[in-house]
Parts: C-alpha cells; sequence; structure tokens
C-alpha cells in the first residue's frame, strides 16, 4: 500500500507481471516470447495454466464445491516444475461404470506423487464445462 493507499502490494505487483508474462502481453510479455522463442513460450503457457488451475482448486475446495473420487490409470513427467513441485500428465477415471479417462496436466506435490491405482479426488472446471481439475488426494490439503 503507498502512502495515500493507491499503491499495490509486492504480491499484486508480481501476479500483474506473471500475467502479462503468460499472457505475452506488456513490456515483460512481448520481451519474454521475444527471448524465448515459439516452442518455449508455449511451455512456459502451459505451466502457468497448471498454476492457475491450483489457485482455482483452492479456491473452489474453500468455497465447498463437491469433488469427485477417481482412479490414477497412468502419470508420466513433463519435465516442468513450479515452486519444485512436479509438473505431471496425469489420467485418472472418475467414479462410476461408464465413467471415460480424463486426461489432466497439473502440478502435484513432489511429497505426494500419485501412483498408478491410487484414489484421488477431482472438481468440476467451472471454466471448461465437462472438464475436470485435479484437487489431490484428499488427505493433504
Amino acid at each position: 500500500m503507498g502512502i495515500f493507499g493507491k499503491g499495490r502490494s509486492r504480491e499484486e505487483k508480481a501476479a500483474k507481471i506473471a500475467e502479462q508474462v503468460a499472457d505475452g502481453k506488456g513490456f515483460y510479455g512481448r520481451m519474454t516470447r521475444a527471448a524465448l522463442g515459439g516452442q518455449d513460450y508455449a511451455r512456459l503457457q502451459q505451466t502457468m495454466g497448471a498454476y492457475n488451475s491450483v489457485a482455482a482448486v483452492g479456491q473452489l475446495l474453500a468455497a465447498g464445491a463437491p469433488t469427485t473420487p477417481a482412479t490414477v490409470v497412468s502419470i508420466s513427467d513433463t519435465g516442468k516444475m513450479v515452486n519444485y513441485d512436479p509438473v505431471v500428465d496425469l489420467v485418472v477415471r472418475p467414479a462410476g461404470a461408464t465413467a471415460d479417462p480424463v486426461a489432466l496436466q497439473t502440478i502435484v506435490s513432489k511429497l505426494r506423487i500419485p501412483r498408478v491405482g491410487d484414489q484421488v479426488l477431482l472438481i468440476a472446471d467451472p471454466a471448461n464445462p465437462g472438464g475436470y481439475l485435479y484437487a489431490g488426494d484428499g488427505v493433504t490439503p
């Protein structure tokens, strides 16, 4: 907060810069896109998408959104990390005899990486009707 109450906190400034980088807009976004090139910039955007989905899941869980149990069918490493936690490609089968497998790219805790056959929780994605977001294993917040 500035002297007259009009300034933004460091967290707000950092969030704005991260948004500009992910969108390729503003000074930071244009410079990042130019420095990385097309393929690496696309990977950066995917990682930012995974990071934003984790924030959305936290908000949805805090609001009391219902979760859906699912079983891990497969998991593979993408080679990316956010805050030292791995970003993985996860294929899960929601509970129900007729449910089709769902493919997700998400951040998982390096201390609680799900394995094939583990039970995890999904939450409906409000931005993508019919889609899901990874909500963890239900043991850790």
